[in-house]
């Protein structure tokens, strides 16, 4: 039996008190049947969304009546209560032009894009599942309700919502549904891609993700066509057993889910289809792939909005993802100066997914790996000196010894370099005395 929360119990109490059908419909009966925490609780109904708002006064908020959705808020928790109802033509390929309230909840589930995603439970726990929703949870299947065309036509943001929820759920496409999704893919230039980007960036974190990556490039490539490039780009090369696209989607399997790391591992090694040569006995070599996929990556994050602090960081992870660091402290230090510990966690965890996804014979990089994180550690838990903020000294004590204007900054430098090299300890005194001799 589902535990409704106490919260959605009486919103859903207060709708069958006031004579009114009431039931949680969507994701979180989806979730709820899948023994999943759901993030949210949406309710629909046959009241009137005024009827809703005197209902719950003075606890509700007309937040999208254009939609019939009336949101209740009550001890720091919002509920969305939404009116039954079918919708009118999509213009936009994305939002009904006009939607008209039904009393039918069968004609309200009719309009939603997956059977998985069109059930609705009641107050009892009885659930009302026309489509057979609960028969495709329980086969693993992703499947349209009704005309798959016609779902995606309406609403073409709908392909890629249909795409993360195989790779978070790791369920299968039902065949109509898939071949729907690949006919339409093309309509996805007609979506915001701000929203494009909040899909792929939770499909990138799902567990199947690789797998959904791999039978859908063609999808993925409408908005970049730069992954498609990848698809089949044999790298003629004994460190490699995989095609370029194939190789990137083992080192994405070989990360944990972080967004920013996934990304990078599927975009890692972007610029080798723009870098390839071959040298006279017919070897493949990939020279300076490293900064031209920092700027494809750039320019196809740029395309989708992504926000600036998430572009940086995948960005920093390709092009440094081939660059060797030193197995040494000084090597390690400058790293971590260079990146930021969260980043340098990151980069090693790409060089160790990017190692693991080439040819056996080369996977030997896993112990050097290890040294390097071993001296990371070493170097946090000691809190050594590899930024300005963690220096004995700072700009007012330079400035006391006579220091002035960028010479100041350029004098920290210098001596965080040399605490960075270990060619001076991180003591104030020491410091000091080498700040009085740069100042002579």
């Amino acid at each position: 039996r589902m535990t409704i929360p106490q919260s959605v119990r009486a919103v859903l109490e207060t709708l069958e008190r006031g004579g009114y059908k009431a039931y949680c419909v969507g994701g979180c009966v989806r979730d709820a049947l899948l023994g999943r925490p759901p993030d949210d609780w949406d309710v629909a109904t046959d009241a009137l969304p005024e009827a809703v708002l005197s209902l719950f006064a003075p606890h509700a908020f007309p937040t999208g009546l254009q939609h019939g959705t009336v949101t209740v808020r009550r001890n720091h928790q919002s509920v969305e209560i939404t009116t039954f109802r079918t919708d009118g033509a999509y213009t936009d390929r994305r939002h009904p032009d006009s939607v008209t309230f039904t009393p039918s909840l069968e004609e309200d589930l009719a309009r939603r894009d997956l059977t998985v995603n069109a059930m609705a439970l009641d107050l009892r726990g009885a659930v009302c599942d026309p489509f057979g929703g609960q028969k495709d949870l329980a086969a693993r299947r992703l499947r349209c309700v009704g005309n798959a065309d016609a779902r995606f036509r309406e609403d073409a943001l709908r392909i890629l919502r249909a795409l993360r929820f195989a790779a978070t759920l790791s369920f299968s496409l039902e065949e109509e549904t898939d071949a729907a999704l690949r006919r339409n893919r093309g309509l996805l230039r007609e979506i915001a891609v701000e929203r494009v980007w909040e899909e792929l960036r939770k499909l990138l974190c799902g567990d199947a993700a690789a797998e959904v990556l791999r039978a859908h490039a063609d999808v993925i490539g409408v908005f970049w066509p730069e992954a498609e490039a990848m698809v089949g780009f044999d790298q003629r090369n004994p460190h490699h057993i995989y095609d370029v696209w194939e190789h990137s989607l083992h080192a994405l399997e070989a990360t944990e889910s972080d967004a920013v790391l996934r990304c990078a591992a599927l975009l890692h090694d972007v610029g080798k289809p723009r870098t390839f040569t071959l040298d006279e006995r017919g070897v493949g070599h990939f020279y300076g792939h490293g900064p031209v996929g920092r700027d494809c990556a750039d320019e196809m994050l740029r395309r989708l909005r992504v926000s600036n602090g998430f572009r940086e960081a995948v960005v920093t992870l390709v092009d440094w993802h081939d660059r060797p660091i030193p197995c040494t402290e000084r090597g390690v230090r400058r790293a971590l100066n260079r990146l930021g510990e969260e980043q340098l966690r990151r980069l090693i965890a790409l060089k160790r997914a990017d190692n693991l996804a080439q040819s056996p014979a080369y996977r030997s990089r896993q112990k050097e790996l290890d040294e390097g994180e071993a001296i990371m550690e070493k170097l946090i838990a000691e809190d050594a000196c590899f930024s300005l903020r963690s220096l004995a000294v700072n700009g007012r004590d330079l400035t006391a010894l006579g220091f002035r204007g960028r010479a100041v900054g350029e004098a920290l430098q210098t001596l965080l370099d040399a605490v960075i090299d270990g060619t001076l300890p991180n003591e104030k005194d020491a410091l000091l005395h080498r700040a009085r001799e740069l100042s002579r």
